[in-house]
């Protein structure tokens, strides 16, 4: 029976709850020197001096540098205008609250900080751009740049709405979040005597940071090594090293020792990256009868200080635009704008969460628009099941999809129409608990690394029989290692502990890509899962030379371990009888190419009560039917989900980055961002749905960002439904209890 497919439990988590995990902080570095960096606390000014000297005179200092010391090129923007380029510190301007403009290397932590703090600098003040909706035409940035847009994408064609039934036109904000990461920015560097850097950092792929890396400080891959030991989370606002971490190599060099840097809260919710920070305007018209025909989604994306990710962000959303529906006319367009706030960077979902949340808002509003449940409008426009594979208007390729099938499972689950008439009594007798029931189809594209998603995969066989695993993927906290394994084994016929994996290491594994969009399972899950067949064909020959037969005789066994010759089980021989049979380890390496991305695909239900006296929203139930399809294992898989939702929920409900008008970060720690915790999330109700994919030989699909995807939308749509009746046709997130009591009283 195969392991694949069963709840498994992780194998990682024995050493974590035990042991513990091993993060950068914890890698033992002789005569470590601690580097503290000096933020600006002003969004936008000339930079006219930074004094250090004071700070360079205090006890323990080893080095202070600044911009005007470096002799490295700045970071060019990922997409864009290339005068938007950022240096690794501050020179002549700073762009926003918690931008390096020096660092301070000491004997210790403490001895940095009082230093750092001894740093003055003189600034010239300019008008902040916190406001993206008027940054285009507000004070520059960046001197050489025309303005202060990034990139533009104008739409493919101009849709005409006048033979519509019913058109809806609304601004929708995707309200700037934060990543939360439990472990921050990390990371340390230090110079070899052979003139090699090894740098350990807390990010997503070893070979992305070490190509960072290398550019910024102007080296050959062959001269930095990368060491990604545990991770306490990315969510992809790790995807690269920053800035900070850049400079690390170029510090160790100038004071001849190690170097580490460990950021504090306050820098990290200040710098590492905020995400979403979307304007849209969706525009969405149909017929009477429920076909929608016409949709045009325009996004103006705020990219932060430097645009790098956040300039590009806008393509994906634009990509999933249709989401579901079979929509003839569908365009996008967008802007992506700088201003004074911090860089915005990706997280879980990517651009795809944007999609759904504006997709799924104007679905709602085109249903109320033409008096039909809003379940119903979707019905009438799924892409049908035998339509796949297809191309959206939008060049998406959908390799597989059922989309009515789980939303009519989701509506089941949740026993739809009981919520229905429960509402309706409710308002019937003015009840203070006001009921809202919201969905969200979503559909997402997942390993969406370009045309040929690859990642690495090898094996080798050890004496004894158990096997050595080499990945491309970085395990961040999502079980990858278990999931790994489960492939390994169930192919091999060995148990999960008779096989290590190794990752995250640049001088061990060959190339990687980041961990990032969900990709893991099916592409370096395929990737191991063919080196498996390739170690099986390679024992093949040995084997036959050891039970006297024809290769082509000898078969694998994979619930024993065991070759024998096909028809006489009997005589048979095992790994280690393998590993005995040759003087070299056996070893396959296998570089797995998927082409083209998968689209998982799901509804989700979600039930509110708004407090009509206080404006309180509570989430009472959140049921989530996911479509991922092969699941490896449905324990890991849950999890992801169950992490999803919450990010999800929370973005709806209470989360959101606030900057005031001068570009000061109002939600600068976790007393004032209220990251969401148990006492506000319900028991989430889980179900499966599985639809594999052609793409890969697992079947797989990812699972990692669908439940943040389908949540934020369903949650939103809820909370709107339940103030329909009073006039109330939509709200911005968060649906805070202040928003929602203003939207009660306005409308009464």
């Amino acid at each position: 029976m195969s392991i694949l497919g069963n709840e498994v439990r992780r194998v990682e988590d024995p050493r974590m709850l035990t042991d513990g995990g091993t993060y950068v902080a914890d890698i033992p570095l002789e005569g470590a020197a601690h580097v503290v960096f000096v933020r600006s606390p002003i969004a936008h000014a000339h930079l006219l001096s930074v004094e250090i000297s004071d700070a360079r005179a205090m006890p323990g200092v080893l080095e202070v540098v600044t911009g005007d010391d470096l002799d490295l090129a700045r970071r060019p923007p990922m997409m864009g205008d290339a005068a938007m380029s950022r240096p690794l510190l501050a020179t002549g301007k700073v762009r926003f609250v918690g931008e390096a403009i020096a660092a301070v290397v000491a004997e210790t932590v403490v001895q940095a900080t009082d230093a750092a703090e001894a740093v003055w600098a003189e600034y010239d003040p300019l008008p902040a751009v916190v406001d993206a909706e008027s940054a285009a035409d507000g004070p520059r940035l960046f001197d050489d740049a025309e303005s202060n847009v990034a990139i533009a994408f104008p739409p493919a064609a101009d849709l005409d709405f006048s033979g519509c039934d019913a058109v809806v036109n609304h601004r929708i904000v995707n309200s700037k979040i934060y990543a939360s990461p439990i472990e921050g920015r990390v990371a340390a560097a230090a110079w070899a005597d052979d003139g090699r850097l090894t740098c350990w950092s807390s990010t997503q792929g070893a070979h992305s940071a070490q190509g960072a890396i290398c550019g910024a400080l102007g080296l050959e891959r062959s001269q930095v090594r990368v060491i990604i030991p545990d991770v306490g989370g990315g969510f992809g606002t790790k995807a690269a090293p920053s800035a900070e971490e850049c400079l690390l190599g170029w510090l160790a060099r100038q004071v001849g020792r190690p170097v580490r840097w460990t950021e504090t809260r306050t820098e990290s919710l200040q710098a590492l990256g905020h995400s979403r920070a979307q304007f849209q305007t969706v525009t969405l018209g149909g017929t009477a009868d429920g076909r929608i025909t016409h949709y045009h989604l325009d996004m103006l994306a705020d990219a932060g200080a430097y645009p790098a990710v956040g300039a590009l962000l806008p393509t994906f959303t634009g990509l999933m635009a249709p989401g579901n529906y079979d929509i003839e006319n569908v365009v996008w367009s967008a802007t992506a704008v700088a201003t004074n706030t911090a860089p915005v960077q990706a997280f879980r979902g990517a651009g795809r969460p944007e999609a759904t949340a504006a997709i799924e808002r104007a679905v709602d509003l085109f249903a109320a628009e033409i008096d039909m449940d809003p379940a119903e409008v979707r019905r009438r426009n799924f892409l049908a099941p035998d339509a796949f594979p297809l191309t959206t208007p939008t060049g998406a390729a959908y390799d597989s999809g059922d989309y009515r099938s789980t939303l009519e499972a989701a509506l089941e689950a949740a026993d739809y129409d009981g919520l229905r008439s429960e509402q309706a009594a409710r308002r019937e007798r003015d009840d203070r608990q006001l009921l809202g029931i919201g969905l969200a189809s979503y559909v997402e594209v997942t390993s969406l690394m370009g045309p040929v998603c690859t990642e690495t995969g090898s094996l080798e066989l050890r004496p004894d029989g158990s096997v050595l695993a080499r990945t491309g993927a970085t395990p961040f906290g999502q079980g990858h290692v278990t999931t790994l394994s489960m492939v390994v084994a169930d192919t091999l016929g060995i148990d999960m502990d008779r096989i290590e994996m190794i990752h995250g290491d640049t001088d061990e594994i060959p190339s990687s890509d980041i961990t990032g969009g969900s990709r893991t399972a099916q592409i370096a899950g395929s990737a191991l899962f063919d080196a498996s067949e390739k170690l099986i064909e390679a024992a093949r020959p040995l084997v036959a030379d050891l039970l006297e037969a024809a290769p082509a005789d000898v078969v694998l066994d994979s619930e024993t371990g065991q070759f024998h010759v096909v028809g006489t089980p009997a005589r048979s021989a095992g790994w280690a009888d393998v590993a005995g049979a040759t003087e070299q380890p056996l070893f396959v390496e296998n570089d797995f190419e998927q082409h083209g991305p998968t689209f998982p695909f799901g509804t989700h239900v979600a039930v509110v009560e708004v407090d009509t006296e206080t404006g309180e929203v509570r989430l009472e139930r959140l049921v989530a039917v996911d479509d991922a399809g092969t699941l490896l294992n449905p324990l890991l898989a849950h999890g992801q989900i169950h992490g999803g939702l919450a990010a999800g929920a929370a973005q709806a409900l209470i989360e959101e980055v606030r900057y005031d008008p001068d570009g000061n970060l109002l939600t600068s720690n976790f007393a004032d961002y209220a990251v969401i915790s148990t006492t506000e999330l319900p028991s989430f109700e889980v179900h499966e749905s599985v639809t594999p994919t052609p793409l890969n030989p697992l079947g797989a699909k990812g699972i990692g960002e669908s439940g943040t995807v389908g949540s934020t939308p369903a949650v939103q749509n809820a909370v709107v439904d339940a103030l329909s009746h009073l006039g109330i046709r939509h709200l911005d997130m968060p649906t805070s209890p202040e928003r929602v009591w203003s939207a009660m009283e306005s409308a009464s």
